[in-house]
């Protein structure tokens, strides 16, 4: 005899899966880039470490500030909208609950059941009723801008840090070959594991992201070499 049932879905991984791995990707392909267009100019080992450790820094902050900034505005439309749901339950608790049991209604319930339904979750928590079934908002998925800047940012450094150890290991006169087939292989990892614990295809994502960082490489790479040669 079965006595519990638990579901594991892809979905409830994607918010967190997303965040990080377009952290890690963002640091990856920003600065394996930029080192790649600073090393085929001619520059000397020491300057090519300097612009990778520069990238890495200014691209943390600006992860970090991009994602405060986008998710810190979410969180003032929620409030805005949480303390909108407050006063209109103060003032018209009603209209609140025939507006919750037609939620309830458009779900399947029927009528009288729907009204039974709202009464009762508004008897115990009205707010946090049409906060969840009304706007959409719950605890789990409320947005918290000092933690999605934090883990941008910690997810930008960690990809970063990959072509900085490639710059510090790699020979002098083999920087820009080591470092392009250590990034390469980073993004070809971290699209098969996104792909993997979200499951796609996993070879499809490993190409997917390794496509777009030989792009991103192969142009700054190219500037690197016309600037290099002009000066």
């Amino acid at each position: 005899m079965r006595h519990g049932h638990i579901e594991f879905h892809n979905a409830e991984k994607i918010g967190w899966l997303r965040a990080a791995v377009l952290g890690a990707n963002d640091g990856t392909i920003s600065v394996a880039s930029l080192v790649v267009g600073v090393a085929v100019s001619g520059a000397q080992q020491r300057s090519i470490l300097l612009t990778g450790i520069a990238g890495l820094v200014a691209g943390a902050m600006s992860m970090a500030a991009g994602e405060y900034v986008s998710v810190q505005s979410q969180a003032d439309t929620e409030h805005a909208d949480i303390e909108r749901e407050k006063r209109e339950l103060q003032d018209q608790p009603e209209s609140e609950l025939a507006e919750l049991a037609a939620i309830y209604v458009s779900r399947g319930l029927d009528q009288p059941l729907a009204h039974l339904v709202a009464k009762k979750l508004m008897s115990s928590d009205a707010l946090g009723a049409h906060a969840r079934d009304e706007l959409g908002i719950t605890e789990v998925l409320r947005a918290r801008p000092f933690q999605a800047a934090l883990a941008s940012a910690i997810s930008f450094v960690v990809g970063a840090i990959i072509p900085i150890i490639a710059v510090l290991l790699a020979p002098a006169a083999w920087i820009t070959e080591i470092l392009s087939a250590t990034a390469l292989t980073t993004l070809a990892i971290l699209g098969a594991t996104a792909a993997y614990a979200g499951g796609a295809p996993v070879a499809k994502g490993a190409v997917r992201v390794a496509f777009w960082g030989a792009l991103a490489m192969g142009l700054t790479a190219g500037v690197g070499k016309l600037f290099g040669t002009v000066v």
